[in-house]
């Protein structure tokens, strides 16, 4: 059942800044938020664990030496980029909430900071998918944070505006 929501959290998600999709990813709970960005990491996280084991994979004891490597791969390179990536997230929610409040619009943070995490669905894809061809840099971290941007802008302008009293 919860592999189903997180399924349906994902097309959402691809569909942003569609009216629809932001109305119903908005009443998804942010338990639910945080652990879809844990398997999107996770996701994203695989292209490095593929090349640290394929790197490291001439050994004799192999076995024994992947399992230490996937705990040292989770320790410093997984949890690094969690802590990383909920960072960014956390500042460029900030940004939109000044933007919203900037152009009239009464949204708070948490409901920000989860339309971040909803849009950086599709960079995060992206990054998965191209890792496995070609060496990205932080050019592409760049362009990733400006489309975000970009989305979560146009989800603060499907908001109807505050009414003045």
């Amino acid at each position: 059942m919860k592999m189903k929501v997180f399924w349906n959290t994902c097309i959402q998600s691809l569909k942003l800044p569609k009216r629809e999709a932001v109305f119903a990813l908005n009443r998804i709970g942010m338990d639910i938020v945080v652990i879809y960005m844990f398997l999107l990491l996770a996701i994203a996280s695989i292209p490095g664990l593929v090349e640290q084991i394929l790197s490291n994979s001439n050994n004799a004891d192999s076995q024994l030496h992947t399992f230490f490597l996937l705990i040292f791969f989770f320790i410093f390179y997984y949890l690094i980029i969690v802590v990383i990536v909920f960072g960014l997230l956390s500042i460029i929610a900030y940004m939109g909430t000044l933007i919203a409040k900037g152009i009239g619009r009464k949204l708070q943070f948490g409901l920000m900071w989860k339309m971040t995490a909803f849009a950086t669905t599709i960079p995060l894809l992206a990054f998965t998918i191209l890792s496995f061809f070609i060496p990205l840099t932080t050019l592409f971290i760049l362009i990733s944070s400006g489309f975000i941007l970009y989305l979560l802008i146009r989800i603060i302008l499907i908001y109807p505006k505050r009414k003045q009293r």
